[in-house]
Formats: C-alpha cells, sequence, structure tokens
C-alpha cells in the first residue's frame, strides 16, 4: 500500500513526525508531500498567482511552497505520477478540526483534495485543552489510538467521493473511552472573538480568534463525542447539495 502524507503545519510539525510514525506500522511505502510552512485555515484554497516550488528533504520527502491543497496535487500530479498513492493520510493537526472547522481546514481540505483525486483520503487531528500551548500540545492520544481507529477503516470498502475526520480527544491515552462513529456537529457563531490592537507604528490591526465553548454540546456529534473522551470518526461527502429544496426550488422554475 502506497501512503501519501500531508499537513496543513507544514513540512516540520511534531504531528506530521507523529503520522509518519503511525503510516509505517501500516506500510513501508510511504511518501511525504507538505506544505513548507504553515497554513492552518487555508481551507481549500490553490496557489494561482505565483509559481509553486518543490524541494526535496529527504527520500520520498518533498515540501511544497504552497497550501496543502497545492501539496496533494504536485504529490499525484508530479512526485507519485507514476505510481499513485492508495491512501492519503492529512494531518496530524496540531488543534481541533471539528464541526464547521472543516471548512475552513486544510487538513480536512487537503483529504478532500485526495477524495477528488479518486483516493481514499483520512484527516487526523490531536485536540488540546488549553490556549498558549504551542509546541507543548501533546500527541500522546494520537500516539496510542492512531493504528487502531485506522485500521478497521482500512478493512472497510471506501465510497467514492467521501472522506472521513478524525479527531483525538485532550486526554492522556489511558483515559481515552473509545472510538465513536458520529456526524458532523455545528457551534455557536457567536463564538467568533476579533482581537484588535496597534502595531508599532501605530496602525490597528486584526486577529481573528475564537471564544470558548459550552461545557456540554447535545446530539450524538464529533463536539460531544471529544468532550466526553472519545475518539471521533466523521464521514464527509464531497456533494453539498441539498436534496430536500432540490424539487421545492425545482417548482419556483415552471
Amino acid at each position: 500500500m502506497r501512503i501519501l502524507l500531508t499537513n496543513d503545519d507544514g513540512i516540520h510539525a511534531t504531528g506530521l513526525k507523529v503520522l509518519e510514525a503511525i503510516a509505517r506500522t501500516l506500510s513501508d511505502d510511504v511518501t511525504v508531500v507538505a506544505p513548507a510552512e504553515e497554513m492552518s485555515g487555508a481551507g481549500h484554497s490553490l496557489t494561482l498567482t505565483r509559481p509553486v516550488r518543490l524541494r526535496r528533504h529527504g527520500d520520498r520527502r518533498f515540501s511544497v511552497s504552497g497550501t496543502p491543497t497545492d501539496s496533494v496535487m504536485m504529490a499525484v500530479a508530479e512526485v507519485m505520477r507514476d505510481a499513485k498513492p492508495d491512501l492519503i493520510l492529512s494531518g496530524i493537526n496540531r488543534g481541533a478540526n471539528l464541526a464547521e472547522d472543516v471548512t475552513y481546514s486544510g487538513t480536512v481540505s487537503a483529504a478532500m483534495e485526495g477524495t477528488l483525486a479518486g483516493i481514499r483520503s483520512i484527516a487526523l487531528s490531536q485536540v488540546y485543552a488549553r490556549r498558549g500551548m504551542g509546541d507543548a500540545v501533546t500527541f500522546e492520544a494520537a500516539e496510542a489510538w492512531g493504528a487502531r481507529v485506522l485500521a478497521p477503516l482500512l478493512d472497510e470498502p471506501w465510497v467514492p467521493g467521501t472522506l472521513t475526520n478524525i479527531n483525538f480527544p485532550p486526554v492522556p491515552a489511558d483515559q481515552v473511552r473509545g472510538i465513536k462513529v458520529v456526524q458532523q456537529g455545528l457551534r455557536d457563531y457567536g463564538r467568533l472573538e476579533i482581537v484588535k490592537g496597534d502595531d508599532p507604528r501605530g496602525f490597528p490591526y486584526y486577529w481573528f480568534s475564537l471564544g470558548g465553548t459550552v461545557d456540554r454540546i447535545p446530539g450524538e456529534t464529533d463536539l460531544e463525542a471529544i468532550a466526553d473522551g472519545y475518539v471521533s470518526v466523521t464521514p464527509l461527502h464531497l456533494d453539498l447539495t441539498h436534496g430536500p429544496s432540490l424539487a421545492r426550488l425545482a417548482a419556483r422554475y415552471v
């Protein structure tokens, strides 16, 4: 099995090293193609207004001067064009990719790009509890549970047009309560915070941030699973059509 690894935290990210160790328990045919720098929040963006550079860091290890989507496209169409991957693993992201995070996430978008290319793709993220942790985020739950959550997925027939989003809870490995397959949640948009400051020249700047969530999230969603200490597994699909609206809207144009 040929495995492609990518992420949005960059080629030197700790989570990518953790993912590579997990991937090598599944196969010895592993290639890494990841952004040269952190691209968190890049979503499914492409680099179209400047050239993209590819740099080799070692045997089957490359960085791309672009987005996570650029990285997957470069891997499939250039680096691995003669032997395309059977599996794409994106992550392990430093931080949650839950609920509406999937619409912003470069980690999830890299998996979406893999799905568009007709390749089974999985996004993985390690939730952490406190602000200000930076590089001190622990990937203990992901390290212990990564292979355990991937193995059953790889035994399951892949449905084209779908991808899987996995999140590991912010608890020690021995406190993880298990694995739950749940639907995507939705937070309150009121969590958005804009932090305003002044730069050294006196000009204002703005920094997007997110406020805290309530302690208990109703429903069987990824938010609740993580809050309860479970690894969340959520199948996503690329077809964004809202089926129930089709007939109603069509009737408007008769």
